[in-house]
């Protein structure tokens, strides 16, 4: 899970007081307390390249090494939000528990790459010039992929192979490891690969001229307009603990307006939510950003179930796929909610569940992805339920990080 740490004015005041523990101008100290009566896994801690600004200069990003209070080396990786060539940040995981408090160490080291701890797992996203142009996202628990501007020319010109959507569709994948360039390469030698099971997983998902599980529009007036293919794409980051890139999008129309948009998307190592940062803006005031996830429901034989806590600020969709379940789920902060519907109609792949949201200074972060009982992961709808609820709780209680 990731999100930016916010920092108490008493924290800020005491990195600037002197102390007996008072780190070194070597090391940075990193304290992080977990304000929830839960456990929680696989949260991603990150450290403001601001922070770091000494240790940068002596050793670079690639020798800092990042040590838990026994002196062990964990998995760091640093990022580069922007592609401005600098480092803006330094992320490492951790599972803490219930009310618990850590604390760790930044160091510097003339070899410190060298002595970075290998991940068996990693994080992975790449564009797909030889199927088309998707682009392809996975860590070691779900996987996704998008569509780009060759696919959606190969369906206004008529020609095979196309794809005109800015939905986004889910691979069912029930292996930790990354499979996206293997599914891709076995597809190129046997058309179809990726859509039979064949131990990893597959790709059964329907997403056609729908939102797939977590694409926008703007709804009014019983309408959702929606962007085409995305025309560019930049990859930001890859690496074992997030992925990230930006998508960008042609001007579409949503009711007389012009709408210009932009994703950002990151997927952090041990999450079936992917983030995305929403930026809209337009010649006319916008009513909403909605974020929709298909039903299927005009598929033969599908009777899929939709639950929405608004309070909360997580929807879901739990549907038969195939000879097992999957369920699809929408995590967004609860104040920007306007409302939702299952909204249901004859009309080919045009029944979603839509969220109503209202974005603050043109931009919306929410979180969307899904879970496959056949990976293992969940074993039942209550099961997804209480995933979804604990990922928003979390949300709303990001971990407390201090600095030294």
């Amino acid at each position: 899970m990731h999100y930016a740490a916010t920092l108490s004015l008493a924290a800020l005041l005491a990195t600037c007081l002197p102390s007996s523990s008072q780190p070194t101008a070597n090391s940075k100290t990193v304290t992080v307390h977990n304000k929830l009566g839960v456990d929680r896994r696989a949260e991603t801690i990150s450290v403001p390249a601001s922070q770091l600004s000494t240790l940068l200069k002596q050793y670079g990003a690639a020798d800092l090494l990042v040590k838990d209070a026994g002196g062990k080396t964990l998995v760091s990786q640093p990022v580069d939000n922007n592609g401005d060539g600098r480092i803006d940040e330094l992320l490492f995981q951790t599972d803490i528990k219930a009310n618990g408090t850590q604390v760790f160490t930044i160091t510097g080291s003339l070899n410190g790459a060298v002595q970075q701890p290998q991940r068996q797992y990693t994080t992975y996203s790449r564009f797909v010039p030889e199927r088309t142009d998707d682009y392809a996202w996975e860590n070691d628990r779900v996987a996704f992929r998008t569509y780009g501007p060759e696919a959606e020319r190969l369906v206004v010109a008529k020609e095979p192979s196309g794809t005109l959507t800015s939905g986004m569709d889910c691979w069912l994948k029930r292996v930790p490891r990354s499979i996206i360039d293997m599914w891709y390469a076995e597809n190129g030698k046997q058309a179809g690969y990726y859509h039979i099971d064949h131990g990893e997983g597959y790709d059964p998902y329907h997403v056609g001229d729908s939102r797939g599980f977590a694409g926008i529009g703007i709804w009014e007036k019983d309408s959702l307009y929606v962007s085409r293919n995305f025309t560019s794409y930049k990859t930001l980051a890859k690496g074992p603990i997030r992925t990230l890139f930006v998508l960008t999008y042609a001007p579409w129309q949503a009711g007389g307006r012009t709408v210009q948009e932009k994703k950002i998307i990151s997927l952090d190592l041990g999450s079936n939510l992917t983030r995305f940062e929403e930026q809209l803006s337009a010649d006319k005031p916008l009513p909403n950003l909605t974020i929709g996830t298909t039903l299927h429901a005009e598929s033969k034989g599908v009777q899929g179930q939709v639950k929405g806590e608004s309070k909360q600020g997580w929807f879901r969709y739990w549907e038969p796929m195939d000879d097992a379940y999957l369920g699809t789920g929408i995590v967004v902060a609860p104040h920007q909610v306007q409302g939702w519907q299952d909204r249901r109609t004859k009309a080919k792949e045009q029944s979603h569940l839509l969220v109503r949201t209202t974005p603050t200074k043109g931009q919306v972060v929410y979180y969307a992805g899904f879970g496959w009982t056949k990976s293992g992961q969940f074993k039942t709808a209550a099961d997804w339920d209480q995933y979804l609820a604990a990922y928003a709780q979390r949300i709303a209680s990001p971990l407390g990080v201090t600095f030294q």
